[in-house]
């Protein structure tokens, strides 16, 4: 096969989720659609050369600060905390969340030897003792997310700030069969459980 041809196959079997079967569906429709394909190459040029992280939350920007950092509008004394920029869109995408975020960039995982020093965490404390009253984590219900959750705790308490400490409510979703819901959702779904108004 074609050397080029091969090189692109290669290339988007690097994207997450892209097997040879799909880079090769893929690659054919770039190479049989030349003006889509220069378009997608030319976007994906653009976001590398232009996209970098905001300098206070660590979400993607084409400047130094991000269009929610740099908003007067939010709620600038509540932080929630995420790992990453897909979890702060999905908050984001709701709507109802007017404050700031912070993204930490990962989870802390002693088997994976990612430690607090790997993350942003720094950063974050850095943020937390300028003015902030409350703080949300919003992390994964993993065994690394209460990791990370029980390291910001511990390190606010050190740190001797008076803030109002909240995490999201983790619970069965919308639809969800409660037979086939893991023992921890269901315990949390039932101890976090609300009054029906």
């Amino acid at each position: 096969m074609n050397k080029s041809f091969e090189t692109l196959i290669e290339s988007l079997m690097l994207l997450p989720g892209i097997g040879k079967r799909s880079a090769e569906r893929i690659a054919f429709y770039i190479i049989n659609h030349k003006d889509e394909g220069l378009k997608i190459g030319g976007s994906i040029i653009d976001a590398v050369n232009k996209i970098r992280n905001c300098s206070i939350c660590g979400n993607i920007t084409e400047s130094d600060i991000c269009n929610i950092c740099a908003d007067k509008n939010r709620e600038r004394k509540t932080i929630c905390i995420v790992e990453n920029i897909q979890d702060l869109l999905a908050i984001e995408n709701t709507g109802i969340y007017k404050g700031l975020y912070h993204i930490t960039g990962g989870l802390i995982s002693p088997l994976d030897k990612i430690g607090p020093e790997k993350l942003r965490m720094e950063e974050l404390f850095h943020r937390l003792s300028e003015g902030v009253e409350e703080v949300i984590i919003a992390l994964k219900a993993t065994t690394e997310g209460e990791a990370t959750s029980h390291y910001i705790k511990e390190r606010i308490k050190k740190m001797g700030l008076n803030l109002k400490l909240t995490r999201i409510a983790i619970g069965i979703p919308v639809g969800g069969d409660i037979d086939l819901t893991d023992k921890l959702t269901i315990i949390n779904a039932i101890t976090n459980r609300k009054e029906i108004q």
